[in-house]
């Protein structure tokens, strides 16, 4: 999470240097230039991307194929260095989001006929702190929906495992023992689907009801607390992901040394705990098995690491691979929607009272 956090200081301040250097030789017209050019590295943003899902797909294909454990040890460092270019990728897009963003919002302004956001206006203030909001709820919206699924996916599976192992027993053959990938398939596209439904209405939905209710000086504010807020949750959510999922693989690199240099000592790690755990304790802290506990100790250690490393890929792969790339969407979606009901906004809303203060 501390990664996370630091690495916005970096693109941040990158950030803010564009932009002030474009809107002071070219007002709002420089930031759109800005926001192009970022746009213009797609191509190489794309190619970086794709690089971590073909090393993870490699990976998994060599599992599933029985390959030697030392070939999945490969695929996983390409992997982690797939993570780190995903993470570069990631930041050209949340930064290309952030001026376009910012355009949009300036687009906004200008046909609303407003002047920008004033903090000390209550209605404005209140758009501003309740935009902020918007990335928390809709990273956990995301995040809850990515667990809900993998849930669900997970007693799937468990079903069609006890499935075929039932028919293994039945001496049936063929079709039966084969797994239903279709199924979770199923499940995954079905739930990608449905489970947007809600987040969408979040970033479609806030910016209209703050429109429709208090007005265009409302939107103004919910827009810019969205910007801003939202450009650091994505940075910060993609980066902690990425680091948590690097994490992992680099436990489960150090676990098969482990096992190598158990294997090449001549020690069968199940064996040896099979035999410990029917020691006193007495025995086990004798001189005569201090190697025993060494490598016993070592294990313990080292399967811990794993639990631990586990559980952390778990909250950042959503992290990493939903709620941060998704920011972008928030960012674009909510500006644009504004600006497409900005005329209508301005000359009907439902609280006038805002338009005094």
């Amino acid at each position: 999470l501390a990664l996370g956090y630091n690495s916005c200081i970096v693109p941040i301040l990158c950030l803010t240097a564009t932009i002030g250097y474009s809107f002071h030789f070219a007002g709002m017209y420089g930031i759109g230039l800005s926001a192009l050019g970022m746009l213009g590295s797609l191509p190489v943003a794309l190619a970086i991307d794709g690089y971590g899902p073909i090393s993870d797909n490699a990976g998994g294909i060599a599992e599933m194929s029985g390959l030697p454990s030392e070939i999945r040890d490969k695929t996983d460092a390409l992997d982690a260095a797939g993570n780190t270019t995903a993470a570069v990728g990631k930041g050209f897009a949340i930064g290309s989001a952030c001026l376009v963003g910012l355009a949009l919002f300036g687009a906004f302004i200008t046909r609303v006929g407003e002047q920008g956001v004033d903090i000390l206006r209550p209605v404005q203030f209140a758009g501003l702190l309740v935009g902020a909001m918007l990335p928390y709820a809709f990273s956990a919206m995301t995040m809850k929906a990515v667990g809900d699924a993998a849930f669900e996916m997970m007693n799937f599976i468990i079903k069609d495992f006890r499935r075929t192992e039932q028919a293994k027993k039945d001496g049936k053959e063929g079709a039966d023992l084969i797994p239903d990938y279709d199924g979770c398939i199923k499940i995954s596209t079905d739930a990608s689907l449905r489970m947007m439904i809600a987040p969408g209405a979040l970033v479609l939905g806030s910016p209209l009801a703050a429109g429709f209710l208090f007005g265009p000086k409302a939107v103004a504010g919910l827009l810019a607390g969205a910007i801003v807020s939202g450009v650091q949750v994505a940075i910060s959510a993609s980066n902690t992901g990425g680091a948590w999922d690097n994490a992992k693989k680099e436990v489960e690199k150090n676990r098969s040394q482990f096992r190598a240099e158990a294997k090449e000592a001549g020690i069968d790690l199940a064996e040896l705990k099979e035999e410990v755990s029917g020691m006193d304790e007495e025995t086990l802290n004798s001189e005569d098995n201090a190697e025993k506990r060494v490598w016993i100790e070592r294990e313990k250690t080292i399967r811990e690491m794993h639990i631990a490393a586990v559980v952390g890929d778990t909250v950042g792969d959503p992290l990493k691979d939903t709620s941060g790339p998704a920011i972008n969407i928030l960012i674009k979606l909510s500006a644009i929607t504004s600006l497409v009901f900005g005329n209508y906004i301005k000359n009907n809303h439902y609280f006038k009272l805002a338009d005094a203060k």
